[in-house]
């Protein structure tokens, strides 16, 4: 029992580890213009990088974790995070800096694939549903939190200091990665090549059903980081409300998505979760345009956000369970594929928000997330 609780911990610690690594920083953007004397483009290229190195980390380290077990990778990730962390703290200029958190993303994205794969080869069934949302509710608060507690942490500190606390969670989790028991025998090792284990990908794409979910849940992303790509400038420029504002609203939404997602394993079968969730975003999606393109109130827009976001938080433990249950025999692979396509689906939407009126291309992209979300879960409930 001890162990099942360190083990929760530990998930739950790596699972928020990669958002930490991007988002913690975003209110010392600014700051470090002046510091590296450097363009703000310059500086929103280490945000980019991480982003990057995120999705190919989790490319590369899931099906490793298929073929050499889950323990050895997840501590040569935490080795690379803080000698990573170390080299950012100390950059010399923007260009070694910028290559350094490319490092620290990778790093960060064996916490997260690693931490899904564990899930999967400890628990089944009703018992994984359960440990994914745990999982899924830090993977769902933990984007907007990041910023948050940076902001906070910024007012005693200045970027470096930010840093320092991630290293620190960093060598914490080094810790936490030789205390854990390695979850995949030998035996359920994959035996072939490495050639061979990256291209175990392959078939877990041809997996329709594994597909249809992952792709689910990759367009109600659009929607999570259109949100948090767009809320600063619609709290603070449209409606005129102050950072503390945005902070607290922020906070607000991520405990919504936070109870959605603990509240999803109360369905009888994860299929019906998923369903709630997808006709959810779309009613809510088409509300929040309606108010945002009619200029309708503040409190109008905070409480369909809150329940947008609440609807969405339903999807994330019921259609990764859904997916990895799929798909046990590579679960690394599985668990990277769907990270991935989750990251570069926010990659691609986050500046996409920012094309013409704001209000309107932010309504119009959760509709869109919405309603293709909405048309994949009902292509993997007839695969």
């Amino acid at each position: 029992m001890k162990y099942k609780v360190f083990l929760l911990v530990l998930l739950g610690m790596l699972t928020a580890f990669g958002p930490f690594v991007t988002d913690m920083y975003l209110p010392a953007l600014p700051s470090m213009t002046g510091y590296f004397d450097t363009s703000v483009s310059m500086v929103q290229l280490g945000l980019t990088f991480s982003m990057i190195g995120l999705a190919v980390g989790q490319l590369l380290i899931g099906p490793l974790s298929d073929k050499f077990g889950r323990r050895r990778p997840l501590v040569a990730s935490m080795l690379l995070f803080i000698v990573s962390t170390v080299a950012c703290i100390f950059s010399p200029d923007i260009v070694f800096f910028t290559a350094m958190r490319l490092l620290q993303g990778m790093a960060g994205a064996g916490g997260i694939v690693i931490s899904r794969s564990v899930a999967t080869d400890e628990f089944s069934g009703k018992e994984l549903m359960k440990m994914l949302a745990v999982i899924g509710a830090i993977n769902g608060i933990a984007p907007i939190a990041a910023p948050v507690v940076g902001g906070v942490m910024l007012s005693a500190t200045d970027w470096r200091g930010i840093f320092v606390i991630l290293l620190l969670i960093g060598v914490v989790l080094l810790v936490g990665s030789f205390m854990f028991r390695e979850s995949l025998p030998a035996e359920r090792r994959n035996t072939g090549s490495v050639f061979s284990t990256f291209a175990s990908f392959g078939t877990v794409a041809r997996n329709r059903r594994f597909m249809c979910y992952v792709l689910q849940q990759g367009f109600a992303q659009f929607i999570l980081f259109a949100n948090i790509a767009s809320s600063p400038f619609i709290i603070q420029q449209h409606y005129g409300y102050s950072p503390l504002v945005f902070s607290v609203c922020f906070g607000v939404n991520a405990v919504a998505i936070g109870v959605a997602s603990a509240l999803s394993v109360k369905f009888r079968r994860p299929e019906g979760a998923v369903a709630a969730s997808c006709v959810g975003m779309l009613v809510m999606s088409i509300a929040i345009a309606t108010v945002l393109m009619l200029d309708g109130s503040f409190w109008a827009y905070e409480i369909c956000l809150f329940i947008l976001m609440f609807m969405m938080g339903l999807t994330f433990t019921a259609s990764t369970t859904l997916a990895l249950n799929s798909e046990r025999e590579r679960a690394g692979a599985a668990s990277a594929l769907l990270g991935a396509i989750c990251f570069l689906a926010g990659g691609v939407v986050s500046p996409l928000v920012g094309i013409g009126n704001i209000l309107y291309s932010t309504g119009i992209i959760f509709i869109t997330g919405a309603v293709l979300s909405s048309v994949f879960a009902k292509m993997a409930a007839k695969s």
